[in-house]
């Protein structure tokens, strides 16, 4: 294949064995002697559980054994851990609310796991959990965040006052008051951050062993270290009485995580336990409709935002105040999601005085929220790129201008925004300028008016994005070469088909000078590998990138020591390039290959070396990295339906140093779909009972082929002084410019009409009934 390294476009070589079927996922695992778990789920919102009766249900036909929340409990499985919560006024974090792995005496939303049975086959566990009698006894529901939090509100937990989480707050408020107080213009929008559902393709599932002193449990997971430590409580709170080195957790291929495949759920703990009880590897394959109802949700804020403005149309500063649900339990994540890990950014690429955030966390009875690709900083995109956009329009200012007069300018990095965020580099109107000429920016006016004259609405969206990613904790790597040569990476990132396998495979060839052949990356086994944090926030490359370059590099100090002693020199003569060995000065070399050879020779070998060269490293944290683009969308609109045609899409991304550029479209592309998703097509709906309306695919509408634009993408490198790669991370960029870009297009082309708003999603329909309004307000 070459040495192919930074900058080059290879294909993904995961890629051969997911095209050839020969991908191993959860469900694909089997083992000898398996068993089977269905799961009896809430039918009700919220409800008293006032009996569970699972006489029929034990004695049907194949049935191992029927378990509910005290078989449970008396076991050791105890607890759902909530990890992250924001401190309230107080500077204090409160307690998450308890949360059973199975219902315990109420159940909170709609597809809550009540009972689990385990059967000789999949359809005998289903019949008999539906033989299983549940007497509830319904109380009044909670499903959106305004009822929650209004006066008399049913309390979804007894001992927790209301259904506030916590009252969250950021920035400095009185700077803020200042710079609003001296603004010559207040400019203010209301918007609704619609609820999303993950849609991964490949729905969770687990596979549980016990061998009667360890467990293993496979599953698809975006960080089998992090899970272990959830569950077993090895850095905080635990979900079972398991001790760490008890538990093995393998996580094989993905078919999809986007955030939600981070976290803990009930089903896999269920199994934990089953698998023990009934003396069986335990399997479990959620279907669409579980998927539905207890995965975790994304998105779901309600924001008000408000810009100060001078009368030379310079930003002075932001004030939002919005509400964020976290659902009926706190998911592990959940509650940083509308507060931490998206508000510092809402300042967005602008260069402001002053900012303050101010956001109520509220629990309602629906399905527990949490990430999802981005985890709030596509809701602060959106609050911003909406606010500026209107902005204009009521200044009379093109967007193009307001935003180049309020941009960050690339001499003033590092640039530390009001809200705390260190930006690290940017060159924001280069790229801005670089999307429009590629869009006919200038030619626009006369396009729209080319589709009117054929009875249609033709506008023009423009985002420009910021988001923060690749920061986080240690990441590991290890780096051996075995006595033919094959280097072996483990790496504690984990792919989860973003092409770890393929970018760390490049790193380590371009810096061991050696074929991308002669590597193999394993990743994802708590027995194989030491530590790890998995892959989330665009990390895997600023982070575990660096980390096996490093390790790279330590492994080739470790190579010098063992071919001193083979060329006869002294080891500061020895020199590395081009996968080979050498003396300073001299035509004598020695492979790479040979050297790791004679690694496995006591007599060559120094006592400081591990046979096999093995280098581990632990790569100390690194820096946040800040990718940035600008989105362009056009589209046209059919007044008499409300559909909506792209007619082109244009992005220009700053994703700093770029090592896989065929990779890196395709993340960001991927992306882009996912936002265009939400702002046109996707929400979850539950109605005032608490009831999911739309769980499954015939009525949950998602993007298609048909109708996602042909995308014209391109780059610019602007290096991140963040990480020794220059690396800024792009697995959730594109969703973070695509949604306000084509929110700001659809309004672009209502706008002559009066319409100043809708709601995500645009569906044809609400857009067909803003046309109406428009045009009766009008006659």
């Amino acid at each position: 294949m070459g040495k192919f390294g930074m900058g080059q476009p290879i294909r993904r070589i995961e890629d051969q064995r997911f095209v050839t079927g020969t991908g191993q996922y959860t469900d694909d695992v089997n083992r000898p002697n398996q068993s089977w778990m269905a799961v009896l789920r809430s039918p009700y919102a919220h409800a008293d559980v006032k009996s569970i009766d699972t006489t029929a249900a034990k004695v049907a036909v194949g049935v191992l054994g029927v378990f509910v929340n005290t078989d449970l409990e008396a076991a050791g499985f105890t607890d759902m851990p909530a990890d992250s919560i924001p401190p309230g006024p107080d500077g204090t974090a409160p307690e998450a609310p308890h949360r059973p792995i199975l219902a315990k005496d109420r159940v909170r939303y709609v597809g809550e796991p009540v009972a689990v049975v385990v059967a000789e086959t999949l359809d005998q566990a289903r019949d008999a959990s539906e033989l299983i009698e549940v007497d509830y006894d319904e109380r009044p529901v909670v499903a959106d965040m305004k009822s929650a939090l209004a006066d008399g509100a049913p309390q979804l937990f007894d001992d927790f006052t209301g259904n506030l989480l916590v009252h969250w707050s950021m920035g400095d408020k009185d700077a803020t008051e200042a710079a609003f107080a001296k603004a010559d213009k207040i400019v203010a929008i209301d918007l609704v951050n619609n609820r999303i559902a993950p849609t991964a393709i490949e729905p969770r599932g687990a596979l549980a062993e016990y061998d009667g002193d360890r467990y293993t449990l496979t599953t698809g997971t975006q960080g089998s270290h992090k899970l272990r430590e959830w569950i077993t409580g090895k850095k905080g709170k635990k979900a079972a009485n398991i001790p760490v080195e008890k538990l093995r957790v393998i996580c094989p291929d993905v078919g999809g995580g986007f955030g939600m495949k981070n976290f803990l759920f009930n089903e896999p703990l269920a199994a934990l336990f089953a698998t023990k009880a009934v003396g069986r590897p335990v399997k479990w394959t959620g279907d669409r409709t579980e998927s539905f109802l207890n995965d975790t949700h994304g998105r779901d804020q309600i924001n008000h935002a408000e810009l100060a403005v001078s009368k030379e149309g310079r930003f002075l500063a932001i004030r939002v105040s919005s509400l964020g649900n976290v659902g009926a339990y706190i998911s592990q994540f959940g509650a940083m999601i509308p507060t931490m890990a998206g508000c510092g950014m809402l300042c967005g690429c602008y260069d402001l005085e002053a900012a303050h955030v101010d956001v109520k966390v509220t629990m309602t009875n629906t399905a527990p929220v949490d990430a999802y690709r981005g985890a709030g900083r596509p809701e602060a995109a959106y609050v911003m790129e909406r606010l500026v956009d209107k902005t204009a329009r009521e200044l009379g200012i093109a967007g193009d201008e307001l935003r180049r007069r309020n941009f960050i300018k690339p001499e003033a990095f590092p640039y530390k925004t009001p809200l705390g965020m260190p930006y690290d580099s940017g060159e924001y109107t280069k790229l801005m300028e670089l999307a429009m000429k590629r869009a006919n920016w200038s030619g626009f006016e006369q396009r729209r008016q080319d589709a009117a004259n054929k009875g249609k609405l033709r506008g023009l969206g423009m985002s420009y994005y910021i988001e923060a990613c690749g920061g986080g904790p240690t990441e590991y790597a290890r780096l051996s070469v075995d006595e033919n040569g094959k280097v072996l990476v483990k790496s504690g990132s984990q792919n989860n088909g973003q092409g770890q396998e393929t970018t760390f495979s490049q790193l380590t060839a371009e810096t061991l000078g050696i074929e991308m052949d002669d590597v193999e990356v394993r990743m994802g086994d708590t027995d194989d590998i030491e530590q790890g944090m998995g892959t989330g926030g665009s990390r895997a490359l600023a982070a575990g990138g660096s980390g096996v370059v490093t390790t790279a590099e330590a492994l080739i100090e470790n190579g010098k020591k063992v071919a001193a002693n083979l060329l006869e020199a002294a080891e500061v003569d020895i020199e590395f390039k081009d996968g080979a060995f050498r003396i300073s000065g001299t035509d004598r070399t020695t492979s790479l290959a040979d050297v790791a050879k004679a690694s496995f020779d006591d007599s060559l070998r120094p006592d400081d070396v591990e046979p096999g060269l093995v280098t581990v490293v632990e790569q100390p944290p690194v820096a946040p990295t800040f990718p940035n683009g600008c989105h362009l969308c056009e589209i046209e609109i059919d007044q008499d339906t409300g559909e909506i045609e792209f007619i082109n899409y244009v992005i220009e991304d700053d994703i700093g140093c770029i090592l896989n550029p065929l990779m890196l479209e395709g993340q960001i592309l991927g992306g882009a779909g996912q936002g265009i998703g939400q702002a046109l097509y996707e929400e979850t709906v539950y109605d005032e009972t608490g009831q999911l309306v739309n769980g499954s695919f015939m009525d949950y509408i998602m993007p298609r082929a048909d109708n996602i634009p042909p995308f014209d993408f391109h780059y610019t490198e602007v290096p991140s002084p963040s990480n020794r790669l220059g690396a800024k991370g792009a697995g959730e960029a594109g969703t973070i410019g695509s949604t306000p870009a084509v929110a700001n297009a659809v309004i672009d082309a209502l706008a002559p009409l009066g319409v100043s708003d809708i709601e995500m999603p645009m569906t044809p329909l609400k857009i067909w009934q803003a046309i109406q309004r428009a045009s009766t307000k009008a006659a």
